[in-house]
């Protein structure tokens, strides 16, 4: 018998159903009632189901790395906790969580290539405040610019610092805006940079 074509996954699970109504009308060699009738009969006497889910984690308790990353498999993953201190992180298909006192600290996408650093900018903020010159040339910044979350009205207001308050003080304020997204959101930090800079008000 041929199979039929299914153009989306609508069809695909009206096919599935149907072929499962079908199977329950069939008896198999042997047994004196339909699949059917016998599934209802199983059911009865089946446990509830677990109340719970199950973790689908694999799980590794290494030690912050003087790079401020915890190690996962092959790859190391930023962590916003002191350097020395012992994590879990739980390694799922697509994402790593690092969790630290019974609290997920830092969520990373999952790196499938070998002996990489995954670094999320804000984790290293604290440090930069006190080594500002230091920001230019992170990896932290080069990976965010990469994945298109260093906009350039960033890059405007952080000239127009530095040229301002010279190039230590005027990163540090940068930073400090940067700062301000963990307790207002990243969106939101973002639309006041860009209005102070139509508005050409800024520090």
């Amino acid at each position: 018998m041929p199979v039929p074509k299914v153009r989306n996954l609508e069809e695909l699970n009206l096919l599935l159903a149907a072929g499962s109504k079908e199977e329950e009308s069939r008896v198999i060699e042997g047994r004196a009632q339909p699949i059917g009738t016998a599934m209802l009969t199983e059911r009865e006497h089946l446990l509830p189901l677990a109340a719970e889910g199950f973790d689908l984690a694999s799980l590794h308790f290494p030690t912050v790395n003087g790079s401020g990353c915890a190690k996962a498999l092959t790859n190391f993953y930023s962590a916003p906790v002191p350097v020395g201190t012992e994590v879990m992180v739980k390694v799922y298909s697509a994402y790593v969580e690092i969790w630290h006192q019974a609290r997920c600290v830092a969520r990373h996408e999952r790196c499938y290539e070998r002996h990489q650093k995954v670094l999320e900018l804000e984790h290293y903020l604290d440090v930069l405040t006190k080594k500002p010159g230091a920001l230019a040339g992170s990896t932290a910044l080069e990976q965010c610019r990469a994945q298109g979350r260093w906009p350039a009205s960033y890059d405007q207001l952080w000239e127009v610092l530095r040229q301002r308050q010279g190039k230590q003080e005027g990163t540090r304020a940068m930073i400090d805006v940067l700062l301000l997204a963990g307790e207002q959101g990243s969106a939101r930090v973002r639309k006041a940079v860009e209005e102070a800079l139509e508005l050409g008000c800024w520090m």
